[in-house]
């Protein structure tokens, strides 16, 4: 269905003719395939539905006129700043595609230790710049190249430093929001005339109604300003590296140490991550990483990331080397830490207190992670999180399954059972990669200070294969039964299956009513459909805000 001519010139007088487009071959482009996206939604090999027009605006200013008249004449907008993953891209034929990547400014204020940015604005753009300041910020486990806006405004954004930094609800500050009624808001004390210093006071906020926990993936309208908290760097105002590409390796100062952290069994590796959690001045980053290679390749794909001679294809000869091997066995439990010392003093007590830690729980650093290039690449690795191309490098595409967080003791206890799974179906499926059953990785905290894990498994098929995908789903399936049992929730692979049908269009209010009046607690959707009657009474961002019609409960009763 094509905009009718007035309508897309409407469109094209706010922005231009060069920042609009309706031609197919462009509009293709903005479609995304769920398989092909970690968006916990899938995997399923259907495509988004095709924008009517692509828009690209370039002020607030355009972006609320553009609202408006999406308003006007009932078309569904979504906007989207990196594309990461499916719950960026529209679910309606009648719709248009928001880019936002004209609008990427960036402000910091040094003395507040606050940045001001727009959607196109990436991570390592924004901590590139805060560098030369003293501060960095809080990039989330989706990388550098994702945009701090989307991750604080819209969803959970939390990553390997966030129990030094926090995670996106606690550096969000303040934010200028075009409503889904085309009305702009600016929260905090920007919205009080007072600078972008500081967030609103403790209880109930527009912040709460923005993004809550973990956000609300651009269904309450277009953040264009997002204020986040900076936090201390101690280090030079770059960080200089050498080495060919991939394996870029940073020359750091002595203040600066990483250590991957080995343990003898699960019940040490919890007990190790919880003396972390009451003692949360010790890391500047906690992240089990390169697990995500598998328990059985991890040690021979850093080696061969390491060494530029080295391809995918000498996989099978370093996996049968005897010192590989060793090194490999060593690090089967592990997670990988940064210490960032802000004095001397401080850098020798933070040294001290990971030893001790390791001395109560019988861990132990991995010698061959502490060898210098390989712990130089280590650090340019965490800090900078620009190696996401990785996590597609096995198959093509990845999923994240099981979804072991929330307390460290009771998924640590679960997570060779979870293991073996896995590994079963590994070796009697073709679908997924056969990595040796445990791929668990991700953050040991995802709030400041300490608290909840972010743990997902690794689950590498291919997204070109329909085989592959019907399958992967199917182990998907098997995950969530296996969480069910345990009384662990909803796996990681479904934090959006109920935001996005597996068509890959929205749900209607209906469909919504149908899951939502079995929840445990509906009224909490119930209440969800006030605030976008409120907010948005037109229905036109789609169906990632999780709502249930009020007059439900009253049949229920």
């Amino acid at each position: 269905m094509a905009l009718a001519r007035e309508i897309y010139r409407a469109f094209e007088s706010i922005v231009g003719s060069r920042n609009i487009s309706e031609d197919l071959g462009i509009r293709e482009t903005y479609r995304c395939i769920p398989a092909q996206s970690s968006a916990h939604f899938g995997p399923y090999d259907q495509k988004t539905p095709l924008p009517q027009a692509v828009i690209l605006p370039g002020s607030t200013e355009e972006v609320q006129q553009i609202v408006k008249l999406c308003n006007k004449y009932k078309i569904e907008f979504k906007a989207s700043s990196t594309f990461w993953a499916t719950m960026g891209y529209i679910g309606s034929d009648c719709a248009i595609q928001l880019d936002m990547r004209r609008m990427r400014e960036i402000e910091i204020d040094a003395k507040n230790m606050t940045a001001v940015v727009e959607p196109y604005a990436i991570g390592a753009t924004v901590q590139a710049e805060a560098m030369k300041r003293g501060l960095t910020l809080n990039i989330p486990g989706v990388g550098c190249s994702s945009s701090p806006l989307a991750s604080t405004a819209g969803w959970a954004g939390f990553g390997p430093t966030s129990i030094f930094m926090g995670c996106a609800t606690e550096n969000m500050l303040g934010a200028e929001w075009v409503l889904p009624s085309g009305e702009t808001l600016r929260t905090g004390s920007v919205g009080a005339g007072s600078g972008w210093f500081c967030g609103e006071g403790p209880g109930p906020s527009t912040r709460g109604i923005l993004r809550g926990v973990v956000g609300t993936t651009g269904t309450m309208g277009v953040c264009t300003k997002v204020a986040i908290r900076l936090h201390p760097w101690p280090g030079p105002d770059h960080i200089p590296s050498v080495g060919d590409a991939p394996a870029y390796r940073a020359v750091l100062p002595d203040n600066f140490k990483g250590y991957t952290l080995c343990f003898p069994d699960w019940g040490a590796y919890a007990n190790a991550v919880n003396l972390f959690h009451e003692n949360p001045d010790i890391l500047f980053l906690g992240h089990r990483q390169y697990n995500k290679f598998g328990r059985n390749l991890k040690v021979a794909m850093i080696k061969i990331l390491n060494d530029k001679n080295k391809q995918l294809c000498d996989l099978p000869a370093l996996m049968e080397d005897p010192v590989t091997k060793k090194q490999n066995e060593d690090m089967k439990i592990d997670v990988q830490v940064i210490l960032a010392g802000m004095s001397k003093r401080d850098m020798a007590f933070k040294e001290k207190a990971v030893d001790t830690i390791l001395e109560e729980t019988g861990g132990w650093k991995s010698e061959f992670m502490q060898e210098p290039d390989i712990a130089a690449w280590n650090l340019m690795y965490l800090l900078r999180l620009g190696h996401k191309n990785l996590n597609y490098t096995l198959c093509g595409a990845y999923e994240g399954t099981f979804g072991l967080t929330g307390n460290v003791f009771v998924s640590s206890s679960l997570m060779e059972e979870a293991s073996a799974l896995k590994r079963k179906w590994e070796l009697e499926s073709d679908c997924i990669a056969a990595v040796g059953g445990d791929s668990d990785m991700g953050s040991i905290s995802v709030m400041g200070g300490g608290g909840a894990t972010g743990w997902e498994f690794f689950t590498q098929f291919d997204a070109y294969d329909k085989e592959s995908i019907k399958n992967t789903k199917l182990f998907a399936d098997a995950t969530q039964e296996w969480m069910t049992s345990k009384g662990l929730g909803v796996d990681f692979c479904r934090w959006n299956e109920d935001a996005r049908r597996p068509d890959g269009y929205n749900y209607t209010q209906e469909q919504h009513d149908e899951m939502y009046i079995n929840l445990p607690q509906p009224h909490v959707t119930a209440y969800q459909y006030k605030v976008r009657e409120a907010f948005n009474p037109n229905k036109l961002t789609g169906s990632y805000y999780r709502t249930l019609t009020p007059e439900k409960l009253k049949e229920q009763d």
